[in-house]
């Protein structure tokens, strides 16, 4: 049941025009094509492996320490003083406060100086992405040249909870009430509505970790993760010192015939699994962004152009549908379709949303998540958007040619977002 409490956030149904449908632009990007001195640039990403809560080599890493890791490799490996940052933003989920002191404490932890601000923000599963769309609002409007978008989670350390201080007045509003809807139980609402079958689940789930195992051991993810050096207790009661640097949920064993013996974890006779949703996690993700002049002057490589950037609302019951109206709205903005884009990084919440939003949107399946997702590499919430980003520009510049990607994921309360990323090629 832990794993119904912490996975929140991830489905709702199409309303006839489209629910919700305003999308939050961060930028006006313009053509996709285009190039300009005040484009919002991605300079460099790296990323914790993704371990599972409670389980897993991070299980008594703090998040300070785990953030701290993935911002001064960024840094580091571009050869960029942390004092010409103009702002760092962090995505957090748990902790309390979204993470404001945590961040802070992170923060000089990597040695930035007191002159640098930083700040969290928590949009729940998408908070690693809205904290890149922040850093990149910032430079849009002219408020900073350079600046760190982060995510973090440790869900070994903190859990999800009550939703706080809410009015009981919310039994009398639909929408209100659904709010405080279990993920799980979204999940299933998603797969009753729109047909999606357990078996389609259950395949999509064997994928995910087909995908990333293949990853895991062609060495895709080295590049990206950066190693961190922890200690963790065993189950003997003695502490030990130990380097983690590969993901360790994915589950090479997985079958078909295994994944259908899984009991519903949600509701009886019910077609959402722990075999086919995604994990409690642990792990953090540094993305540098600046505008594109500011970057040239100072040297620096140009590894992505933030080409589109949407946010939009859907029913809470149903928030997993999120990506199916997020994604179109962004690749409108940005000019493009869904035939235009490489690869595309979707949140794997629970199998049953992203088949809906995968097959709904027509996205071939092996555009999708092609070194895997959450399912098989863990969704560690406030975490998850900046390591997709991460994760699919690695994923694009090992292709070696310009390209295009996208990044999106479901939001708890009924929301979706998604961003379009240039690749610009060697």
């Amino acid at each position: 049941m832990h794993r119904v409490q912490v996975i929140f956030g991830h489905l709702a149904p199409p309303p006839p025009s489209g629910p919700g449908s305003r999308a939050v632009r961060v930028n006006p990007c313009g053509a996709a094509a285009s190039s300009s001195p005040d484009d919002v640039v991605i300079v460099h990403g790296r990323r914790t492996a993704v371990c599972k809560a409670k389980r897993g080599s991070f299980k008594d890493t703090t998040p300070d320490e785990l953030l701290s890791a993935a911002m001064k490799a960024v840094m580091s490996d571009v050869g960029l003083e942390p004092g010409a940052l103009g702002d760092v933003c962090v995505g957090n989920v748990l902790q309390p406060g979204a993470g404001a002191v945590m961040a802070r404490i992170a923060h000089f932890l990597s040695e930035f100086p007191e002159t640098v601000p930083v700040y969290t923000v928590n949009r729940q599963c998408s908070s690693g992405l809205q904290a890149l769309f922040n850093i990149a609002g910032a430079i849009r409007t002219g408020s900073i040249d350079l600046g760190l978008a982060c995510g973090v989670e440790s869900m070994s350390l903190q859990s999800m909870g009550s939703p706080g201080d809410v009015s009981s007045r919310l039994v009398d509003f639909d929408k209100a009430r659904d709010c405080i809807i279990p993920m799980g139980i979204t999940s299933e609402n998603v797969a009753e509505r729109f047909g999606v079958s357990r078996e389609k689940q259950d395949a999509f789930a064997l994928s995910s970790h087909q995908k990333a195992d293949q990853a895991q051991r062609s060495g895709a993810f080295d590049r990206e993760i950066v190693p961190v050096t922890t200690t963790l207790t065993d189950g003997e009661g003695k502490e030990r010192t130990v380097t983690v640097a590969k993901d360790d949920g994915i589950r090479v064993a997985t079958t078909l015939e295994g994944l259908a013996k899984l009991r519903a974890a949600f509701k009886p006779g019910g077609s959402t699994t722990a075999g086919n949703s995604s994990q409690v996690s642990d792990g953090a993700a540094a993305v540098l962004l600046g505008r594109r002049s500011a970057v040239e002057a100072r040297g620096l490589p140009v590894l992505g152009v933030l080409r589109a950037s949407a946010v939009v609302g859907v029913p809470p019951d149903l928030m997993g549908i999120g990506p199916a109206y997020a994604i179109p709205a962004a690749l409108e903005q940005a000019g493009l379709t869904v035939a235009d884009i490489d690869v595309f990084e979707i949140n794997e919440a629970f199998a049953s949303q992203a088949v809906y939003c995968v097959e709904k949107l027509g996205i071939p399946m092996d555009k999708v998540n092609p070194n895997g997702g959450a399912i098989a590499l863990g969704h560690p919430l406030g975490c998850t958007g900046a390591r997709q980003v991460v994760t699919l520009l690695s994923e694009l510049r090992r292709r070696g040619k310009r390209g295009y990607g996208v990044v999106s994921m479901c939001i708890g309360t009924g929301m979706g977002a998604a961003a379009v990323i240039e690749y610009p090629g060697p």
